[in-house]
């Protein structure tokens, strides 16, 4: 491996292993290969057996984290490289990668700490200062955001995020000259796929705030193809069950399903005094809504985390476990309400004499779940006209999973929504939940009385605190891609954003229709 030699050394840890030989560094090689493979986890196994080895080993560690999150597990990517952190704390890559591995996980507080770090083992390096001036443009801090990418360009000229951040800084201050030039720079040399859909989508944000909605669109496809081509086989490789198969098992299931009603038993008393999921589809305005009710000072809230993962692992991840959900017993349930409790727990949080507001759109296909764990939980479901939902989610860049990939066509996205919604009048119809329909149009409109009417509806009084919201941000790192725009309070502009794109969303209209007249909004 010092030589290099990689071929060998993996030759020869193959070699060892077959032979009965068990060493971490020995496990780590053959997990690589794997990984090279496509195999990540056969990878996964290895890595975790060399742990059990060597359970401070650093290389280990390292490499399992990288494992983890190619296996879109954040979460457990960040406990890996937290302990090979601590476990030699002056080794950078760990901390550069526990920063990464945060900010995949949504929590930017722990990012940016990490980042920090890394750049002071290595102030000669710019990626560091490169992540956090994306960070502060996440924020919607265009200021710091700008001299923290400068500082990196000052290094390295080329590097792709630090150019990132400063044409956001830029398009926000509306030197869209400046943005556009320093975006097609960048797309002439080598980026990576997430680097260049980001590019292509910024620069398609910048043409918009130009009136330029066809260079726009086209530019936001030009995004959305090489997102498709990177990430194909991951969740669209045939044989293998996509984001869209799991709904309609989802759908199926509760088609069958008969009227449910709330349990006898009531649960034990949670650690909040009231618990609200906050839910819709992505790019409704559940980000504007949770951070205007987390103002308030009897309500807590967090970051968009997935905090209902056991439980989802358990019971929603076929037919036959939706069917042990139904007939499942306090002692099976118990265990799963204590480890939601938990996550929530772990994000920093205290819920304790507070109403804990959950947010996270696509928690809407867990409605199964929550009637069964948190009975006596209330529902916020989140409605914005689907036009402009579909459009928005389009345009927009997340972090790549199962059920982003469906959004990177407008035919794929609009499809997706009409089965999110299907399952959701589903539910309303079949199991007992208490739901309040929120409307983002509303909220625009009539902030105080909708506000005071979602209020009453989860049991406390309405404060002017709520209207005060954009000022509470700068206490709070956001994740959420909405962050930058909810800093900056109510405003208007995505109401009807859908008509300056009406050619370009042509072919996804015919799916939206019916909840367009559902949901009554004007058909054009």
């Amino acid at each position: 491996m010092r030589a290099p030699d990689l071929e060998r050394a993996l030759e020869l840890a193959e070699r060892a292993l077959d032979s009965g030989v068990e060493h971490a560094l020995l496990l780590n090689l053959r997990a690589y290969r794997l990984e090279q493979g496509g195999r990540d986890l056969e990878a996964l196994a290895n890595l975790e057996r060399a742990r059990a080895l060597a359970p401070t080993d650093v290389p280990t560690l390292n490499a399992l984290g990288l494992c983890l999150a190619r296996l879109d597990r954040p979460a457990e990517a960040v406990e890996a490289f937290e302990a090979a952190a601590a476990s030699d704390p002056a080794f950078a890559p760990a901390q550069f990668n526990l920063g990464w591995a945060a900010e995949q996980a949504g929590d930017l507080d722990k990012a940016k700490a990490a980042f920090q770090r890394a750049q002071a083992l290595t102030p000669g390096e710019p990626a560091p200062l490169a992540r956090l001036a994306a960070i502060a443009a996440r924020a919607g801090d265009y200021p710091q955001a700008r001299v923290l990418a400068d500082r990196a360009l000052a290094v390295d000229p080329r590097q792709p995020t630090a150019n990132l951040a400063r044409a956001a800084a830029d398009l926000a201050s509306r030197h869209l000259d400046d943005a556009e030039q320093r975006l097609r720079k960048l797309l002439t040399g080598a980026l990576t796929p997430d680097d260049g859909a980001l590019a292509h989508g910024l620069l398609g944000d910048v043409f918009d705030a130009a009136d330029r909605p066809a260079e726009a669109f086209a530019q936001f496809e030009a995004a959305n193809a090489g997102l498709r081509t990177a990430y194909v086989d991951r969740y669209a490789k045939p044989g293998r069950s996509s984001a869209a198969d799991q709904l309609e098992t989802l759908i199926s299931y509760m088609q069958a399903a008969g009227p449910t009603h709330a349990p006898a038993v009531v649960p034990p008393s949670s650690p909040a005094v009231g618990h609200v999921f906050l839910v819709g589809f992505p790019r409704s305005g559940t980000t504007l809504l949770e951070r205007a009710l987390a103002a308030h000072s009897d309500i807590v809230s967090w970051d968009e985390r997935e905090s209902l993962a056991e439980g989802v692992r358990t019971y929603l991840a076929d037919r036959e476990a939706l069917v042990r959900l139904t007939w499942a017993r306090e002692q099976d349930l118990g265990p799963l309400r204590a480890d939601y409790w938990r996550r929530v727990g772990e994000t920093g949080v205290d819920v304790a004499g507070k109403v804990a507001l959950d947010k996270l759109p696509l928690n809407t296909l867990k409605l199964p779940l929550i009637a069964r764990l948190f009975p006596q939980a209330k529902i916020i479901f989140a409605i914005r006209d689907p036009r402009d939902v579909i459009l928005s989610c389009f345009r927009q860049r997340f972090r790549m999973n199962a059920s982003m990939y469906e959004l990177l066509t407008l035919e794929g996205g609009a499809r997706f929504y009409d089965g999110v919604m299907r399952l959701a009048a589903l539910c309303r119809a079949k199991l007992a939940l208490d739901v309040f329909e929120h409307r983002y149009e509303t909220l625009v409109s009539d902030f105080d009385a909708q506000t005071g009417a979602i209020c009453r509806f989860i049991g406390v009084t309405w404060s002017a605190d709520i209207r005060g919201f954009a000022e509470t941000l700068a206490e709070r790192a956001a994740a959420t891609p909405s962050a930058a725009q909810v800093a900056r309070g109510l405003y208007a502009e995505g109401v009807g954003q859908w008509r300056r794109y009406r050619g370009e969303l042509e072919p996804a209209l015919p799916l939206l229709a019916p909840w367009v007249e559902r949901f009554g909004y004007p058909p054009s």
